[in-house]
Order: C-alpha cells, then sequence, then structure tokens
C-alpha cells in the first residue's frame, strides 16, 4: 500500500512530519512519502523520505512568474507530483499539459478525482495513479470507504475499464489504520491523507497505528 501524507499549508513542520515518516518506514510494507508545500520541498527531500509536490503547473521552463515548474519541483528532490486536488483543480486542457509537463520532469503522477466518473476520465489521460476524493469528506472524521464504500468500488471498476496499469488510491477522511485495510478491501492500492497525521501531536505515533494493521 502507498500512503502519501499531504502537508497542505497547516501550522505544522513538514519536515518533522517527513522525519516522523522516515522513522516508521523501516518497520512497515507500506510505502510511505510526504506532500509538502512547495518552499518545503528540497527540505523534506533531504530527510530522505520519498517526497512529492502537491501541484505543478501545465507550463515550459521561460516567463512564468509566480508558477510551479516540473523541472524545479523533480531538482527539490520531488519523485512525484498531486494533480487536480480539490484544493487545486485543473482545467482538463490544464491538467493534460501538466501531465506532459511531469513526464518531461520525470515525475510520477496522481490525478485526484472527485466521482468514478472523473476517476476514469481521468485514467484516460495517463497517469500513474488516481485518487479517488468525495471534496465533502476532505478534512473530515468519516472516510470515504465508511461514507458510500461503492464510491471507491466504482472508481476502481472506472479506472480498470480504461487502463488497469493505473492504481487507484482512495482519500477523504482516512485518519486509522482500519480505514486503511478498508481502501485495500475495496480494491485500492494506496491512500491518501492530510489531516490524520500533518495535524497529529504525535506523527510518528499516527503513522504507526495507520500501517500497523498491514
Amino acid at each position: 500500500m502507498f500512503v502519501l501524507v499531504n502537508t497542505k499549508t497547516y501550522p505544522c513542520d513538514p519536515v518533522a512530519v517527513a522525519e516522523a515518516a522516515r522513522a516508521v518506514e523501516p518497520s512497515t510494507d507500506a510505502r510511505l512519502a510526504v506532500a509538502p508545500e512547495p518552499t518545503a520541498l528540497a527540505a523534506v527531500a533531504e530527510t530522505g523520505i520519498e517526497t512529492w509536490a502537491q501541484h505543478v503547473d501545465p507550463i515550459e521552463p521561460g516567463s512564468n512568474t509566480g508558477s510551479i515548474l516540473a523541472e524545479s519541483v523533480a531538482d527539490a528532490g520531488a519523485a512525484g507530483t498531486l494533480l487536480n486536488h480539490s484544493e487545486r483543480r485543473q482545467r482538463l486542457d490544464q491538467l493534460d499539459e501538466s501531465l506532459t509537463a511531469s513526464g518531461r520532469a520525470g515525475l510520477e503522477t496522481i490525478v485526484c478525482a472527485n466521482t468514478p466518473a472523473q476517476a476514469g476520465a481521468a485514467a484516460a489521460l495517463g497517469p500513474d495513479a488516481v485518487a479517488i476524493e468525495p471534496p465533502a469528506l476532505i478534512g473530515g472524521d468519516t472516510p470515504v470507504s465508511q461514507a458510500d464504500p461503492n464510491i471507491v468500488e466504482d472508481a476502481v471498476d472506472a479506472v480498470g475499464a480504461v487502463d488497469s496499469a493505473v492504481s487507484v488510491l482512495c482519500g477523504a477522511g482516512i485518519s486509522t489504520g482500519d480505514d486503511v485495510l478498508a481502501a485495500r478491501e475495496l480494491g485500492a492500492d494506496g491512500v491518501l491523507l492530510a489531516s490524520g497525521v500533518a495535524k497529529a501531536d504525535d506523527p510518528a505515533g499516527a503513522l504507526e497505528s495507520l500501517v500497523d494493521p498491514l
């Protein structure tokens, strides 16, 4: 299982979250990674934990003041990037161009989707993975696997019907080991979470409780 912690812009120390993940990593078969905000990418990568960007823009090197360049993200140590998160939506053409930019820089990609239909459409663009995340559940205490497990199963089916090589992640409300197990039982290859670890008083303990059942 792939466990990706998105620290968003929470008032937390992303390096401390990364160090917690690095400490837990040897004790689990799960693949752990952290997605900090852009200014913390290099510092998080220096901890040795797998590092992901939260977003890259659909641009090439050049006159793009204020944008996030895929090559710069890769140079900072990122292995991949999230795209089209509910908090950073893109038009279809922009998403396609961001995927092209990510491929150019050698970044893995996870495209976020609100619904199974969107998940299938995202898979057609050729990302490495699609994350199903109903926006209403993001940041809450109820995981999608409990609120509506059919959404996860339908997303797995929709993505598989388009491209079986595209992995499916389950996001929104993930905070316990039982949530991770439920996601796996519903066919997901991993989980995308944020507040359950990033806002925890003990990020290492929160991560241990997530991966121990695996």
